[in-house]
């Protein structure tokens, strides 16, 4: 028994080595960081969020962060935005101006935040079904973060947008599956569709090469969280070609995704060639409901246009220069015009 019981700790720890030696090797061939976001998120972030606490039961154990515009309107929208692995809400905000874009157009933006206690890389736990279950885990901390937020600030519940990247698109795909009539609009920057992998193992696998639709396509894991949703919010999927830690593969499945839930069919996207690369958008009852946004050349981040100062990966690794800002155009997508009061 004892020498059973040896063998067994043996390769619990051989495997726990692997999936750290995994971990370190996916995130180190993304791109040299140029900066500890740790180092960043304590000097010289932008200071604007602010903590906020007791916000629900907070069953995930996640950090709430806000900013709220000296000026609002009456009913202001709610952006949240979901931070990567490695990133902290400060650095993904200081490098891609969602902050000032708030000021500039009157809404609140929420930041959830992952602790290291919970993830030692701080990525949201999308891989892990306790936590992305209904009205359980980090999902439903999520979930209370943005309740309490609409509580305090009067914020109108037809105008709640989400955005995420990497591990925080990977758990927007999550809360839009699972909550689709919260949201006027999500956007999944290098994510991976909902209902992807149960562990840490196959999420990795599938971040490098991939998955194959589950038996039902890659609708049936939305439908069987949501079974009784009919509308679903629009959806634009952001991916590079270059991604090596994401493969854009991830990407096809996601927009494979949506579409089956929207019942449109794939045959009838509309194609235009941009020079950041390709724009692929899906139309249904004369809005667009489904966009892919393929960048070429484009590594793992999120893409803002930096005019080649290279200021946000000064700032942030994770966001990169390119021929195109998704904060800017999302804003456009989410119709969140210039605040005039």
């Amino acid at each position: 028994m004892k020498v059973r019981f040896a063998k067994s700790f043996s390769r619990l720890l051989n495997t726990q080595r692997k999936l750290q030696s995994l971990f370190e090797k996916a995130w180190k061939s993304s791109q040299t960081k140029t900066r500890s976001t740790s180092r960043i998120s304590k000097g010289g972030a932008n200071p604007v969020l602010r903590e906020v606490v007791g916000f629900g039961s907070n069953p995930g154990r996640l950090a709430m962060k806000l900013y709220l515009p000296k000026r609002l309107p009456a009913k202001p929208p709610l952006v949240v935005i979901l931070h990567g692995c490695r990133q902290t809400p400060e650095s993904l905000d200081a490098a891609s101006g969602f902050s000032r874009l708030a000021a500039q157009r009157g809404f609140v933006l929420l930041c959830p935040q992952q602790k290291n206690a919970n993830n030692a890389y701080g990525c949201f736990n999308w891989f892990r079904p306790s936590s992305v279950a209904r009205d359980r885990g980090e999902l439903m901390s999520v979930r209370q973060m943005i309740e309490h937020a609409i509580d305090r600030h009067r914020i109108d519940r037809s105008r709640i947008y989400i955005a995420g990247l990497s591990a925080g698109g990977s758990m927007t795909s999550a809360l839009i599956a699972t909550y689709p009539g919260l949201f006027a609009g999500g956007a999944i920057v290098a994510g991976m569709p909902f209902g992807t992998a149960r562990d840490a193992v196959s999420a990795l696998r599938a971040m490098k090469s991939g998955t194959s639709p589950p038996p039902e396509g890659w609708g049936s894991p939305v439908k069987a969280v949501s079974p009784a949703q009919s509308v679903w919010p629009p959806v634009s999927i952001w991916q590079g070609t270059e991604d090596r830690v994401v493969k854009s593969v991830n990407a096809k499945a996601c927009v494979d995704q949506w579409l089956e839930i929207n019942g449109i069919p794939e045959d009838t996207r509309r194609t235009g060639v941009q020079p950041w690369g390709t724009l692929i958008r899906w139309k249904q009852d004369g809005r667009f409901r489904v966009s892919l946004y393929m960048l070429q050349g484009f590594g793992h981040g999120l893409p803002v246009r930096d005019l080649g100062k290279g200021r946000g990966r000064k700032l942030d690794p994770y966001v990169l220069d390119a021929g195109i800002s998704a904060p800017v155009e999302l804003m456009r997508l989410w119709g969140l015009k210039r605040f005039a009061p």
